[in-house]
C-alpha cells in the first residue's frame, strides 16, 4: 500500500505541524476463529516488539468466507490490558469507500449523474481561484481529478485541536482561500476536499445526515454490527477497542488521543470499524451485494497514479478505491486509512479473499512500521 505522503493523509501533515509548531465484542466463536502463531501472528508480533506499535490487529477472511483474527500487544499502556481481538478502530480514509458505495447506489436510483458537474446538485458551492463546479464532475470528486486544493494541508495543529468540532462547511471554506491544484481532469492528487464536497452531495439530494445514509444503505444492508458512523459531537468509541496513540517525534513517549472529535475528517475518515467487519463490507462490494453491475463496473474503472504520489508502482485508482498487484500475483482492491491515533489497510481480490491490518499508533513511534504494516496486508491475502 502506498508510503503516506505530506498531501495525502490528515495526520501527517497536521502532527508535522504541530511539531514545528486521532467493537463491540468480538465476533461469536462460529464466524472467528483465534489464528496460531503462522505468518500473520509472527508479523503483528514485530509490529509490536520491533516497530513499537502498543498493538496490532488482523483478519484474514478466505474464499470460503471463514475469517480467522489475530491480535498483539496491549490495549492500554497504563493498565497493561491485552488488546482486545478483533476490536473497533478509527478506520480513517477506509471511510471514503463507504462514502463512495454510497454515491454510486444513488447512481444506481437515478439520482446523481457520475459525468453531471457538481454545480447541477450544489449550485454555487465551489468558487475559488481556478475552481468551479460548472467544470468539476461527480465522478472527478470520487476519482481525486477534481483539482480542488486539500483543506488537510491548512488545518494547522490538529492534535491541539483534536477536540474542536469542524463543520464540513469551515473545512471547505478553508480549502477555497486556495488556488486549484490543477483544472478539473488534467492530473491526479489524493484530496480530502473531494470526498468532504461527496458528503455534502449525498445530504443534498437526499435531504438526510450523511452517516444515517452510509448507516441504510451499507452498513446495515449488509450486516456490519460493529461498524459505525459517529454523531456529531461523538468522541469516544463504543466498544471493546485498544486505545490509540500518536508519536509527535521520532524517541518521543506515545501520546494517548483515542478520545477526539472526528468532523476534522467526516465524510473522508470519520468511520469506525473492525478488521472483521472491513472485509464484510470489501466481499460485499466486490461480490456485487452493495451495487449493480454497472456502477460497480464504474467503481473499479481506474487512472493511473504519478510516480511520484507516493505509492507503490502500478497502483491505480478507481471511484473510493484503489488496486494493487497482489505479491502473490492478481490484485487487491481496498483502500487505507492513517488519522490521529489508528492506521488501517483493509482490501479484498475477486475471488472472495479479503484482509485488514490495523496498528494503534499514526504517526508512529518507527518510519518503517507503516510500510511493514502494509506489507502485512500481502502476508495476510497471500496465505
Amino acid at each position: 500500500m502506498p508510503k503516506r505522503a505530506h498531501r495525502r493523509r490528515i495526520t501527517v501533515a497536521a502532527v508535522s505541524a504541530a511539531t514545528a509548531m486521532l467493537l463491540a465484542g468480538p465476533l461469536p466463536a462460529s464466524a472467528t476463529q483465534p489464528r496460531t502463531a503462522g505468518p500473520v501472528q509472527r508479523g503483528l508480533d514485530r509490529l509490536v516488539h520491533e516497530d513499537g506499535y502498543p498493538a496490532a490487529l488482523a483478519a484474514a477472511t478466505g474464499r470460503d468466507g471463514r475469517t480467522r483474527t489475530a491480535v498483539a500487544g496491549v490495549a492500554d499502556l497504563r493498565t497493561g490490558a491485552k488488546a482486545p481481538v478483533d476490536g473497533q478502530v478509527r478506520a480513517a480514509s477506509v471511510t471514503k469507500s463507504f462514502t463512495a458505495t454510497v454515491i454510486l447506489r444513488l447512481v444506481g436510483e437515478g439520482k446523481i449523474a457520475l459525468d453531471a458537474p457538481v454545480e447541477t446538485y450544489l449550485p454555487g458551492l465551489l468558487r475559488g481561484d481556478g475552481v468551479d463546479g460548472r467544470r468539476i464532475t461527480v465522478r472527478q470528486l470520487l476519482q481525486h481529478t477534481s483539482g480542488l486544493p486539500d483543506y488537510t494541508r491548512y488545518l494547522g495543529d490538529l492534535l491541539a485541536n483534536r477536540h474542536r468540532y469542524y463543520a464540513p462547511r469551515t473545512l471547505l471554506d478553508l480549502a477555497l482561500r486556495h488556488k486549484a491544484a490543477f483544472p478539473p481532469g488534467t492530473g491526479w492528487r489524493y484530496c480530502n476536499t473531494d470526498y468532504l464536497v461527496a458528503g455534502l452531495l449525498v445530504e443534498q439530494v437526499t435531504g438526510r445526515p450523511l452517516g444515517e445514509e452510509i448507516s441504510r444503505r451499507v452498513i446495515d444492508r449488509i450486516g456490519l454490527r460493529h461498524t459505525y458512523f459517529p454523531a456529531v459531537g461523538e468522541q469516544g468509541i463504543r466498544g471493546a477497542h485498544p486505545h490509540g496513540h500518536v508519536s509527535p517525534k521520532p524517541g518521543a513517549a506515545l501520546l494517548d488521543v483515542t478520545g477526539l472529535d472526528p468532523s476534522a475528517a467526516w465524510a473522508g475518515g470519520a468511520l469506525i470499524s473492525t478488521p472483521s467487519d472491513l472485509n464484510r463490507f470489501f466481499r460485499a462490494l466486490l461480490g456485487g451485494r452493495l451495487l449493480k453491475p454497472a456502477q460497480l463496473a464504474q467503481m473499479r474503472t481506474t487512472v493511473a497514479i504519478p510516480a511520484d504520489a507516493g505509492y507503490p508502482e502500478s497502483t491505480r485508482f478507481g471511484l473510493g478505491l484503489s488496486s494493487q498487484p497482489l505479491s502473490c500475483g492478481g490484485l487487491m482492491w481496498g483502500h487505507e486509512g492513517d488519522y490521529l491515533g489508528y492506521a488501517t489497510d483493509s482490501a479484498a481480490t475477486d475471488d472472495g479473499r479479503a484482509a485488514t491490518i490495523a496498528v494503534t499508533a499514526q504517526p508512529g513511534p518507527a518510519e518503517q512500521g507503516r510500510r511493514h504494516a502494509a506489507q502485512l496486508l500481502h502476508t495476510a491475502l497471500c496465505e
